[in-house]
């Protein structure tokens, strides 16, 4: 039996199981919880498929079974070739199809759609959504489809290669471009389902949403223009400032360029509504600034931070460490060589920073502003505690969802509004630097000295970082203090009150009890975040060796897709994701399965771009000769890339799990009662005014984060590329057994 034929088996082994032996639809008390085993096989909510379509009136089922039936009969009668190879395809893609088009057609009533039910008439029965059974049988074809289009000779018949791409296009299909589908069709819809576009036309020329009147003067700019100006003056903002930090610590004798560094990590792994909070405990109408300003001066506190102003300083100093981590390598990668031919032909300093240094940074610079404007577009903790009355699209459609409007067309509108916004500048960006070349570092030796700054850009820059950073510095010690005083602005004597009411612990007979009020949501994002971090990272670097190793029709365009996932704002990707997955075929609101999948396709993009730049740096021809020894692909990429790629692998999981736990775009509309994350719990103690215990609670997040970084540096360990028996192999004999006595 050939390798070919035993992978085959096992896929249809695989598939005979799921039809006899798992529940089809699925198990509301979950199918790992095994209480639907007491009602198996009989039960018409546990029955599996064959059962289903046999005994409980669901016929289109038996389709599945039949299809199943077919590829086996392909096994039984053909040897591989590539005549066997075109009928599995055919076979696998049939059964994807037919799969797909019943679980969007028919719902828990019936007919979804009018036209099905014309053909086919009134169904007596509908059907919940996909269960293990189902989602089983689905990965099956999709393998056999796989191992149909390797047979065809397609990858040089790689199996494993030919698998990994096509499962990884469905699972992109089913959580980025389904659920955003899902928002646009949403947005014609009635309550009941239905199409009604009369929502859409209401919204989309709502003037509360388009309003200029702020241009005129004569009120407020509608949500759309305040949101994209916002993120205008956000991205220019945080770009700017990161800018003048790249310069300081890599162009300047600036003594304190490790403490920068330290505080560019800082607001990366604090939950993004903290510094709001934190600005609010300094200048809110009870601040510590405030309050002194009106003793010492007697100048009336009022609300001017609870509105765009205060929004965008929060948002500047959340981005800013961004943009400086997007602008250090580029301001470090600039070729000294031109600012020395620059000076040689006469340039002073002021124009060879001018017309060499810096449009040699404009890919940096674009970048830095893309995420800073994105970034802006998608943030909703901060606009939430800092926004008043002047609210922003994220807050929006958070308010059209879960406040009195209730309304879902009007939620889909704006999230698509914000989309369009994101989207056009992610292909703005792209565009502007597609047709520049921007290369300074070439195979040719490089060891000049960066040109000086000029003096006035050296002042002009610490002028501006000096200051920033003591008031970054400023903000995050009033997030320290703030855990420890009793109520901030009223009664500021130290306590210990709000972490032993948030984590309080109390022993009984049964064991430990945890008493405080933060560890059900503590829990439960440590496991969600574990969960995911790891999956992120594998489907991540999957994608990578996928688009770096192997060459295949729409590669550019897959490439493409997974970033464009990128610049989809948080607050969509949880708008779209409830659309989506509130109904068949796949309904995971308010389980553990919905954060996760949200996680992992959401931070993906950033193991893929991590990825990919660590595998270039891997010449070929490990490859080759990993395959010359006869290793299959899967082991070549288990025994040779991976240990090579440790530093991407290390990235992806510390990203993954610190975004995991710091998210609150879209997990505000995906948590439950049963799984409430952390910052979604912080979010609610800040609405209830308790600001002492929401500090508490992400300072104690703070140092989690950090410790668990730690152990997984750990335990992933460093690459390393050279070893002692190379040494010693090198040495004569002599020396070389006298080094290993």
């Amino acid at each position: 039996m050939t390798t070919s034929d035993r992978r085959l088996d096992w896929a249809l082994g695989l598939g005979t199981v799921a039809l006899l032996l798992l529940p089809w639809y699925r198990i509301e008390g979950g199918f790992f919880g095994l209480s639907w085993l007491s009602d198996f096989p009989g039960g018409t909510d546990v029955a599996p498929g064959l059962l289903q379509a046999v005994l409980h009136g669901r016929w289109w089922l038996a389709i599945a079974l039949l299809l199943l039936a077919a590829a086996v009969l392909v096994r039984s009668l053909y040897r591989q070739s590539e005549q066997r190879g075109r009928k599995l395809a055919w076979i696998g893609a049939l059964g994807i199809l037919f799969l797909a088009l019943q679980g969007l057609s028919i719902s828990f009533s019936g007919w979804s759609w009018t036209i099905t039910e014309k053909i086919f008439g009134a169904l007596p029965s509908g059907q919940p959504s996909m269960g293990a059974g189902a989602i089983t049988v689905s990965i099956v074809f999709i393998l056999i489809f796989s191992f149909g289009r390797a047979e065809c000779g397609v990858l040089k018949g790689d199996a494993f290669v030919v698998s990994a791409i096509t499962l990884l296009v469905f699972l992109v299909a089913v959580f980025v471009f389904y659920p955003i589908a899902s928002m646009l069709v949403g947005a014609f819809q009635d309550f009941d389902g239905s199409f009604n576009p009369d929502g859409f036309l209401g919204n989309i020329v709502d003037r509360s949403i388009w309003s200029l009147n702020c241009v005129i003067g004569e009120g407020r700019c509608g949500v759309a223009w305040r949101t994209f100006f916002l993120a205008i003056m956000t991205a220019t903002g945080s770009t700017l400032l990161g800018l003048a930090f790249a310069l300081v610590a890599t162009r300047t004798g600036f003594r304190f360029k490790k403490g920068l560094r330290l505080l560019t990590i800082l607001p990366i792994i604090t939950p993004p509504f903290v510094v709001g909070l934190a600005l609010t405990l300094l200048f809110g109408r009870a601040g510590l600034v405030t309050v002194g300003l009106s003793d010492m001066f007697g100048i009336e506190p009022s609300r001017w931070l609870y509105g765009l102003t205060g929004i965008w300083i929060a948002q500047v100093l959340s981005f800013t460490p961004i943009s400086f981590l997007v602008l250090i390598g580029v301001v470090e990668g600039v070729s000294p060589s031109m600012e020395e031919a620059s000076q040689t032909l006469r340039a002073g300093r002021w124009r060879t920073f001018w017309h060499i240094s810096l449009p040699l940074m404009k890919p940096g610079l674009a970048n830095a502003f893309l995420i800073g404007f994105i970034e802006s577009m998608a943030d909703f903790g901060n606009p939430l505690v800092l926004g008043g009355s002047h609210g922003v699209l994220s807050t929006e459609i958070f308010f059209a969802v879960v406040g009195s409007q209730n309304d879902p067309s009007r939620a889909a509108v704006l999230a698509i509004i914000l989309l369009c916004f994101t989207l056009s500048a992610f292909l703005a960006q792209r565009l502007w630097l597609g047709r520049r070349n921007f290369a300074t570092v070439t195979g040719k030796g490089d060891n000049g000295v960066h040109a000086a700054l000029p003096r006035s850009v050296v002042i002009g820059v610490h002028a501006i970082v000096i200051p920033w950073a003591m008031f970054t510095i400023v903000v995050y010690g009033m997030i320290i203090a703030g855990g420890f005083m009793k109520t901030w602005g009223l009664d500021n004597s130290f306590t210990l009150d709000h972490y032993v009411r948030a984590f309080s612990i109390s022993f009984t007979g049964d064991g430990i009890a945890w008493t405080g009020v933060a560890w059900n949501s503590f829990w439960t994002t440590m496991r969600i975040a574990l969960i995911s971090a790891p999956l992120t990272a594998a489907v991540g670097l999957m994608t990578a060796y996928l688009i770096v190793r192997q060459r295949f029709a729409g590669r550019e365009l897959f490439e493409f897709a997974l970033m464009m996932s990128f610049a989809i704002p948080g607050t969509v990707i949880g708008i779209s994701y409830i659309m989506a997955f509130n109904l068949p075929p796949l309904e995971m609101t308010g389980t553990a399965t919905i954060l996760i999948a949200c996680f992992v396709f959401r931070n993906m993009p950033v193991g893929v771009r991590g990825g990919v730049a660590a595998m270039k740096q891997l010449d070929q021809s490990l490859d080759e000769a990993s395959l010359t020894l006869r290793a299959n692909s899967f082991r070549t990429l288990r025994k040779v890339i991976l240990p090579l790629l440790r530093p991407a692998i290390t990235a992806a999981l510390v990203y993954s799990f610190v975004r995991a736990i710091t998210s609150i775009s879209a997990v505000i509309f995906l948590v439950s009662a049963e799984h409430n994350m952390a910052t979604s719990y912080i979010v609610g103690l800040v609405e209830n005014g308790e600001y002492g215990v929401a500090i508490a609670y992400s300072s104690a997040l703070i140092v989690v984060m950090i410790a668990v970084i730690a152990v997984f540096q750990l335990l992933v360990g460093e690459r390393r590329l050279r070893r002692a028996n190379r040494i010693a192999g090198s040495m004569p004999l002599s020396v070389a057994k006298e080094k290993t006595a």
